[in-house]
């Protein structure tokens, strides 16, 4: 395994995820605490779990805690219900848990695009009682039509990304093809191809698949990487994976975007889990 230092040669600038990340802080505090860390470029889970639709002053209270520390908005989750948790997304989900993704939309749009964030995450939903695979799989496809043709509006890319089947076993997506096919199947009945795959390296690992082979196999619909060690969700380092060498196939395979760290702390506060990345490396340029 190459050493973590070797993970500057990649040329990568990383990401910070404020939703799994700083969370010992309020959500206001968090940017500029990612900032101090070093750290210009920031990614959120939808951040208000009970509100598809918060009130304006929560929006725009975020996106002055965002402008003020500096911090750039790189990526956002759609509504998804409480994360982490069981809900684990809403989009394939029928009832009230579709139609408040529905809601989300726009106002997730609309947030993203007046702080230049352009990439937006729709989490599938579990398969439920009373509906059928095949119905919700429809519902699915229907609602991220309906997403990709919203952030087009704003310039937007939407990422489908594979969860995996131990910590999620009721999603259906938990593997990179079927990811890929979720993509495939939106572009194709929205004919904009602004749907991309989402490559989540620790969800892939947890699966057991063969992560060489999936970034041989699917960068070229990549759009965004994220990244936690495996076994145990945590920083780079504290399991098994070797990054230098995963993110040096990576550039190989052509992806030119940011790396996203979305992994668990430890029993540290968030500031001292990042001593494995130069902080050169944590600035988007």
């Amino acid at each position: 395994m190459a050493p973590l230092a070797d993970i500057g040669s990649t040329g990568y600038r990383f990401t910070v995820n404020l939703s799994i990340l700083f969370t010992e802080l309020p959500l206001l505090e968090r940017p500029s605490a990612a900032a101090a860390a070093g750290f210009d470029a920031v990614e959120l889970w939808w951040p208000w779990v009970d509100a598809p639709e918060p009130d304006q002053s929560d929006l725009d209270a975020l996106g002055d805690a965002l402008r003020s520390a500096g911090t750039q908005l790189t990526g956002l989750n759609f509504y998804a219900g409480r994360l982490p948790g069981p809900d684990r997304g809403a989009l394939s989900v029928p009832g009230e848990e579709s139609e408040k993704f529905r809601r989300n939309v726009g106002v997730a749009a609309d947030f993203a695009q007046r702080l230049g964030c352009r990439q937006f995450n729709a989490l599938y939903g579990n398969r439920v009682p009373g509906a059928s695979p095949e119905e919700q799989d429809q519902l699915a496809l229907e609602n991220l039509a309906f997403a990709a043709r919203a952030v087009d509006r704003v310039g937007g890319v939407l990422l489908v990304e594979a969860l995996n089947s131990p910590e999620s076993p009721d999603c259906p997506i938990v593997s990179a093809p079927a990811a890929v096919d979720v993509v495939d199947k939106v572009n194709a009945a929205t004919g904009l191809d602004n749907a991309r795959f989402l490559m989540d390296l620790y969800h892939l690992a947890m699966n057991g698949e063969d992560l060489p082979q999936v970034i041989a196999d699917h960068t070229a619909r990549t759009a965004h990487v994220q990244i936690a060690d495996c076994p145990g969700r945590g920083a780079p380092g504290t399991g098994e994976l070797d990054f230098p060498e995963l993110l040096g196939r990576l550039k190989d395979a052509g992806y030119e975007g940011r790396i996203g760290l979305e992994y668990k702390p430890g029993d540290k506060p968030s500031a001292g889990s990042f001593d494995w990345l130069p902080k050169p490396l944590r600035r988007s340029a």
